[in-house]
């Protein structure tokens, strides 16, 4: 094969990959998140000053969620043990954003190119979810375990409270929101040197 063209295919891969970043190697850390993934700050910062969200709730909910896999989805069910018979859901992305929601997202965004597998769309979904949840039904952008509820159960799950019979998803919730207050403090400790410009941060 032409070395050219063989450099070519190899260009061509890394570009059609070019959204598929791996997940962070220290995910509990949101400082270490944004310092590894520099643009997904970007994004995360987008998506706040746009749906008033705060950066770590989002982010906290997308680690329970997909473990910042951008390909996650529910896992194979099988009939008898050894035939696929499907997944238990269309959930699918780094915000795990179910078809019929991700479409209603499209239409009222007007972000007709957003891909789930997407970062920088997936924030910016969970921030429209986060921003809806709150003018459905009253939840604060900053209440991280209501939020999370809402968005496993849906708005109107929630106000029927569906998640009550649900001891298991109370403590994931519990658990996201753990993660949401960790963020918030961590990135008190690092939003100046985040928001440092490249040359900032090169000599200084």
């Amino acid at each position: 094969m032409n070395r050219h063209f063989t450099f070519f295919l190899c260009g061509l891969m890394v570009l059609v990959s070019g959204c598929a970043t791996s997940p962070p190697q220290s995910p509990e850390n949101i400082c270490d998140i944004f310092q590894e993934h520099r643009s997904w700050y970007t994004a995360a910062k987008e998506t706040r000053d746009k749906w008033g969200v705060p950066v770590h709730v989002p982010l906290a909910m997308m680690y329970q969620e997909s473990s910042f896999k951008h390909n996650a989805a529910p896992p194979m069910q099988y009939f008898l043990g050894f035939i696929p018979i499907g997944r238990a859901s269309d959930a699918y992305g780094y915000a795990q954003a179910k078809t019929m929601t991700w479409d209603d997202y499209i239409r009222e965004t007007g972000n007709t190119w957003a891909s789930r597998s997407d970062f920088d769309d997936a924030i910016d979904f969970m921030g429209w979810f986060i921003h809806k949840t709150n003018k459905v039904n009253g939840i604060s952008k900053w209440d991280a375990r209501a939020q999370y509820l809402n968005y496993h159960e849906g708005w109107g799950g929630y106000r029927r409270g569906t998640y009550k019979s649900k001891a298991w998803l109370g403590k994931v919730a519990t658990k996201v929101d753990d993660r949401a207050k960790r963020y918030a403090t961590q990135y008190r400790g690092c939003q100046k040197e985040l928001d440092a410009s490249w040359l900032q941060r090169l000599f200084f």
